[in-house]
């Protein structure tokens, strides 16, 4: 029988290629459910493609439209928070796809877990803002927490069981994106054209901005942290340019495990997919010989300041990470609408986490209140 999967994003770019893997190993998994934003035009085409039972689309406004475009189309179509909710809860499905972008993904991927459902995670935000609550309930549960980030899945890979004792740090490797080389008096005036131009990775908008600022690589440290129960000290980020070596953990007896291959996230995503098993793709393969060199360095944090914001974040625990993922996310979306400059994206977080009064997280509401104060003030900040 195929495994039963839903995916929570699957018009973004880690859903797209999540389809993909399904439909190169139809005898191996079905589509329940899929739940998209607002792309109502790809969501349809999917829906056709893979026929799930139930689909959601988070833009309540287009939900209609979306009905009358599939007709007599036999899927259950829901809409809003809610629907993500119901696409996520789904029975008899197995795995749940976490791919919404930002922390828009907590609500629905809580609501799986919840369920007892195993969990292929790439929406990062889910660990970093609510990590601890949410690796309480995983182990509740006994629900497998299977990532999907590429770095993240390398780490998975190496450490491939080993307990914590042994364990000496993880090293996450970083491309270090577009301005890896860029003079920092230039900063000012990076544009959105250059800045949504990553040099290895095809992402959607937002992960590729955090790209260019390491935000996303602060981002995994969090992740990393309540993944492998791993403190910030023994949490390492090296610059690699190359995108080859995945990430690495070293042991206590100074070995050092790494994961390589070209940068495809279909790799990471078909072994969350099959996890425990490997199964074959029709992807090219890593050849070293042309590779020829692979160059590691430190990273710059008086350049990309999001870096060391988030390791700070990690430190003080509580509603912080909460907040940093928040700042980060309107101050984002102000850069792409041009509303602020590059440099204006680590200046609001800054702002925002020297005004927040962490407090200790106990429920979800928590979080949800967090979020929402720093995203009022952080809009505030990008209006001035």
């Amino acid at each position: 029988m195929p495994k039963k999967i839903a995916i929570l994003g699957s018009t973004g770019s880690i859903g797209v290629n999540t389809l993909d893997i399904v439909r190169n190993s139809k005898n191996r998994f079905k589509v329940s459910g899929l739940a998209a934003g607002g792309n109502i035009a790809l969501l349809e085409k999917q829906i056709r493609e893979f026929k799930p039972k139930y689909a959601a689309l988070f833009d309540e406004k287009k939900t209609s439209l979306l009905k009358k475009r599939l007709g007599r189309l036999k899927v259950e179509i829901f809409s809003g928070i809610e629907g993500l909710i119901k696409v996520a809860s789904i029975p008899d499905t197995k795995m749940v796809v976490s791919a919404i972008v930002g922390a828009a993904g907590l609500i629905p991927t809580f609501a799986a877990l919840k369920c007892g459902k195993d969990i292929a995670l790439a929406n990062k935000e889910t660990l970093v803002i609510a990590g601890e609550l949410f690796m309480k309930h995983s182990r509740k549960k006994r629900v497998r927490i299977i990532p999907v980030d590429s770095e993240h899945s390398a780490i998975f890979q190496c450490i491939n069981g080993t307990t914590n004792r042994k364990i000496k740090k993880i090293i996450l490797t970083a491309s270090g994106g577009p301005f890896l080389t860029y003079p920092a008096k230039q900063f000012e005036k990076i544009t959105t054209r250059k800045a949504l131009n990553h040099p290895n990775w095809n992402m959607g908008p937002k992960i590729t901005i955090d790209s260019a600022t390491l935000m996303n690589k602060g981002l995994e440290v969090i992740e990393a942290h309540w993944l492998f129960g791993i403190d910030e000290n023994r949490i390492d980020v090296v610059i690699h340019p190359e995108s080859i070596v995945h990430s690495m953990v070293e042991f206590i007896d100074t070995s050092i495990i790494a994961q390589m291959g070209l940068p495809d996230m279909r790799v990471p995503i078909n072994y969350a997919l099959n996890y425990p098993e490997r199964v074959s793709t029709n992807l090219p393969t890593l050849n070293l010989t042309k590779t020829k060199t692979l160059t590691f360095s430190e990273p710059d944090y008086k350049k990309f300041p999001c870096l060391e914001y988030a390791f700070h974040a990690l430190r003080i625990g509580r509603t912080m990470p909460a907040v940093l993922n928040a700042a980060n996310e309107v101050a984002v979306q102000a850069f792409l609408s041009g509303s602020i400059s590059f440099t204006g994206i680590p200046k609001i977080i800054k702002k925002l986490m020297r005004k927040h009064q962490p407090k200790k997280v106990m429920k979800i509401s928590d979080i949800m209140q967090a979020d929402l104060w720093a995203r009022v003030e952080a809009k505030k900040l990008c209006e001035r």
